[in-house]
């Protein structure tokens, strides 16, 4: 009974503990009026990390996610969450349809918004063992030693090709807006002096980006949550791009395109009628 009372409180009711519209007083967010103290005075990207977290940043931190967003969130059919919307494209689906498969095919463990959740907790941990006295070099063994010898850290090294232009341009963003190299950071830098030394390899984007947000307070997910829709906008342009083109013209196929494996053909015995 206990527990039907409990959901009973519930029935024929909507709560919200972020805040709603309210007729002929405005619409509210985390104690925000919306109409008077964000349209105007804060950016989108400072409204998409208030709902994510419940916290308006600084911003000049919005202002650095959002060049996060620009540097992944590219117009390359190759791209397999792009190759969704360039489908939906070709095959002539809505703009939204397309984009919201394409953000879908994202959310995976190789690629797109959930690498960003484990990143976060690999510099976090960390920082934790850090802290605890071990040094990089004794963190970068027990996470070699964790992948059976393989440099396998989530935010470093890249599948396709060596270095990443991106945490460039994004180190340039924080110069000039002033973003300190903060514990997470520093620490991250110095994972990727030893695996440059030992294995060749470097911080990739996932690595810089988890870095910093830490730094800056964010849990791992927080930062999924905000970037729930990161690669929306390189999706949206491959769709345009093939919905802009003749229909069907996004890589067709011949049937002996298909390397088929399966049964053999076989006859279809006849019924009696």
């Amino acid at each position: 009974m206990r527990h039907i009372e409990y959901w009973d409180n519930f029935r024929s009711v909507i709560r919200s503990r972020r805040g709603g519209w309210y007729a002929g007083k405005g619409v509210f967010n985390c104690g925000y009026d919306m109409m008077q103290d964000l349209v105007g005075n804060v950016s989108y990207m400072q409204v998409i990390i208030l709902n994510a977290t419940g916290r308006l940043p600084d911003r000049r931190i919005a202002d650095w996610f959002e060049a996060c967003h620009i540097c992944l969130s590219w117009p390359d059919p190759r791209i397999w969450c792009n190759h969704v919307g360039a489908l939906g494209g070709t095959m002539r689906t809505s703009p939204v349809a397309a984009t919201v498969a394409g953000s879908l095919a994202g959310d995976s463990i190789a690629y797109g918004q959930k690498p960003f959740q484990e990143g976060l907790e690999f510099i976090q941990a960390a920082m934790t063992k850090s802290k605890q006295g071990l040094s990089a070099r004794e963190i970068v063994a027990e996470e070699i030693a964790r992948h059976k010898g393989k440099p396998r850290i989530m935010g470093y090294a890249r599948p396709v090709a060596k270095g990443d232009e991106r945490i460039e341009a994004l180190e340039r963003v924080a110069k000039n807006l002033e973003l300190p190299i903060g514990a997470h950071l520093a620490l991250a830098y110095e994972i990727e002096e030893v695996l440059s030394e030992d294995y060749d390899e470097s911080m990739n984007i996932n690595g810089y980006m988890s870095a910093v947000l830490s730094d800056e307070g964010f849990t791992p997910l927080e930062v999924y949550r905000i970037t729930a829709v990161m690669i929306s906008s390189g999706v949206t342009a491959c769709y345009v791009d093939t919905f802009e083109r003749p229909p069907e013209t996004f890589l067709p196929m011949r049937c002996e395109d298909i390397d088929y494996q399966g049964s053999p053909p076989r006859d279809v015995p006849e019924t009696n009628k």
